[in-house]
């Protein structure tokens, strides 16, 4: 195993996510077409995975065993660090609220359509910023600095978290999330084909 194999998982998790979140965007440029069953299906389980894996388990593994020996190494970083803790606070009740927002536009109509789009974009934009500052301005001084015993307790962290999406591997558990987003979700994360409007 590689001494930054957690930055690989890191970099993986992110990579995934980003394909749920484009998904996510063209779905609500299209928007529900002739098959809205279909639609809010799909988008539920990719919010539902998003509040599952890289709120759940992905940011409390960085927060836990990526953050504080970084901060130790390079305390000039603690405000970037503590910006991105915040991030993760915030994460977790963003996407249940955006969660609130689809099934309120879903079961009260397209009133609460605006609403949601707007959440949603603002939510992708907050989301892909997040991660490309970890990425930029975070792993590579993890990778220039962290010894290799803090890279093995990141390991350790990580695989124990594994996101099934990014790691291809097999947990029964999620297999009915798992088949529902790559085989009706659209590209790039899932099979799924554009949802089609019929010509009034």
């Amino acid at each position: 195993m590689s001494q930054f194999h957690a930055s690989q998982v890191i970099r993986q998790e992110h990579a995934a996510l980003a394909s749920v979140l484009q998904s996510i965007a063209s779905m609500i440029q299209g928007g529900p077409g002739d098959d809205a069953e279909r639609f809010f299906d799909v988008m539920r389980a990719m919010l539902f995975y998003i509040d599952e894996f890289p709120e759940r388990r992905h940011h409390p593994a960085e927060s836990g065993w990526l953050f504080p020996p970084l901060l130790r190494a390079a305390p000039e970083l603690a405000p970037v660090i503590q910006a991105l803790e915040e991030e993760h606070a915030q994460g977790e009740g963003r996407v249940r609220e955006l969660m609130h927002q689809l099934v309120a536009w879903e079961l009260l109509g397209d009133s609460r359509r605006p609403a949601f789009e707007q959440a949603a974009r603002d939510y992708i934009r907050f989301y892909l910023d997040h991660m490309r500052c970890e990425e930029t301005r975070i792993l590579p001084v993890a990778e220039r600095l962290l010894d290799k015993s803090e890279w093995a307790a990141l390991d350790a962290a990580f695989e124990t978290r594994r996101d099934p999406l990014a790691s291809g591997s097999h947990d029964p558990v999620y297999d009915r999330l798992f088949s529902r987003i790559v085989l009706h979700a659209p590209a790039p994360i899932g099979l799924g084909e554009e949802l089609k409007h019929v010509p009034a």
